[in-house]
């Protein structure tokens, strides 16, 4: 019983975590758009909101993060990083998802697209199981003459010390529309809030059946034997 009230209140909690960060997005979503300078910003002044940047993509730096769901589709979401105009300073971009082909070992292929340009998203920064380094993540694969890295995770620190790119401590995930077949249905972060409130009710329920198994149970051995009649 007690273990069954513990995973409740663990569902409970998950809710209320994913309900609070949707809450944090939308409210950040209505301030004013942030324009993105050539220099570090902090993370505070960032965080979900939304931003523009205006700069050129650096395509010999996308990372292709593999097992992305979409509708039951497998496929990547692409990054790239933006060197931002005005300097050297580069900010990642999670530029949309695209499915998988029927081999694995055959890349689908997207255009990036060159020279400067300016797109809108919503900054978020690095951190949680999206981000955490898989050893297994250099095992890049090669189409044509180029090399594009798949990895199951992105390791935010890792990627800046392999690219040796300077950083913004954070990246876009874009919503302005760009001429590139990536998808950009970006799921809400309070999706499954329901579904944990569901099983923490199941659970709920589960320690309230075992309370009231073990009170008829413990009635019944202590009820009085009857009295045999001569």
């Amino acid at each position: 019983m007690v273990a069954a009230l513990l995973l409740g209140n663990w569902q409970l909690r998950r809710a209320e975590e994913k309900q609070a960060l949707q809450e944090r997005f939308d409210d950040r979503g209505r301030g004013a758009t942030l324009q993105l300078p050539p220099r570090p910003v902090e993370v505070k002044d960032a965080e979900y909101a939304r931003v523009s940047v205006r700069g050129e993509f650096l395509p010999r730096h996308t990372v292709l993060l593999d097992n992305r769901m979409r509708n039951g589709v497998v496929g990547y979401e692409v990054l790239t990083p933006v060197r931002i105009e005005g300097g050297e300073l580069c900010v990642l971009v999670n530029r949309g998802w695209i499915a998988a082909g029927p081999r694995r070992d055959v890349l689908p292929k997207f255009p990036t697209p060159a020279g400067p340009r300016s797109l809108e998203g919503i900054a978020l920064v690095p951190g949680g199981r999206y981000f955490e380094f898989a050893s297994d993540h250099a095992a890049g694969k090669k189409t044509g003459a180029a090399a594009e890295p798949v990895w199951q995770n992105l390791n935010f620190e890792r990627y800046a010390e392999t690219t040796r790119l300077a950083l913004q401590p954070f990246l876009i995930r874009q919503t302005s529309a760009s001429d590139d077949g990536l998808a950009r249905m970006w799921e809400r972060a309070d999706r499954g809030v329901d579904i944990h409130r569901g099983y923490a009710f199941q659970w709920y329920s589960l320690a309230a059946l075992i309370l009231v198994l073990y009170v008829v149970l413990n009635l019944r051995s202590i009820e009085p034997a009857p009295r045999r009649q001569d």
